[in-house]
């Protein structure tokens, strides 16, 4: 098996990726000879990428879309708000946008950290996983998965393993055939799993994801 080293900061081929993948898990072969070459969506801004996950926390992809598109076109001769324009912005617009209070001081304790500096892409880019990880939760509304959804989708990180994530979860249960396992015990079995595909468990996620007909819904 060949052994690559990436760190936070490198670029990587999705060819080798996907070549990694088939090369040390015959069970992961077989999903991607099934789903084909690899479409990873990305929305690269940081600010409209955690914006967009707190606006479409427990509501459907439809009506996400719907709240995220009134959103954007809050401000006039703005395609999306800036973290400025949210913290001025009353709380009466933004839940004519269809912001519940929740997401409206969500969104605004974002834009503070944005604008304090707290949080930028600069700043985010030289930050391993874990330290991105733990710069993004202290923000109401963000947690553990939305941050991990981030460094997948948004910073495209090469090794982002969710385990917390409940379409992980049901396809590791069924491709692995595990049997009836607490939560400690699955997530247990997921990092062993995983090991081999290190370090691309991105792409593999969205393997597995891809192998139930499903992708997360970023900002769950």
């Amino acid at each position: 098996m060949r052994t690559h080293s990436i760190t936070h900061n490198t670029r990587w081929n999705l060819r080798d990726a996907v070549a990694h993948l088939r090369e040390c898990d015959l069970r992961l072969a077989e999903i991607i000879a099934r789903c084909g070459p690899p479409k990873l969506r990305r929305e690269p801004d940081a600010w409209r990428a955690l914006s967009s996950s707190i606006i479409g926390q427990q509501v459907s992809v439809h009506a996400a879309r719907a709240i995220r598109n009134r959103f954007a076109a809050l401000v006039e001769n703005k395609d999306f708000p800036s973290p400025a324009d949210v913290l001025i912005l009353p709380d009466e617009t933004l839940r004519g946008a269809g912001l519940s209070a929740n997401k409206t001081l969500s969104l605004r304790d974002l834009a503070r950290h944005f604008e304090d500096g707290k949080i930028s892409a600069r700043k985010l880019n030289k930050l391993s996983d874990e330290d991105v990880i733990q710069t993004l939760i202290p923000v109401r509304g963000i947690g553990r998965w939305t941050a991990e959804m981030f460094l997948l989708f948004s910073m495209r990180r090469p090794d982002v393993w969710a385990i917390d994530d409940l379409g992980l979860q049901n396809a590791v249960r069924k491709i692995y055939e595990l049997p009836d396992l607490s939560s400690t015990q699955l997530k247990t079995q997921m990092l062993e799993i995983a090991l081999p595909w290190r370090p691309y468990r991105s792409l593999a996620s969205w393997y597995l994801w891809r192998s139930l007909d499903n992708e997360p819904k970023v900002g769950k």
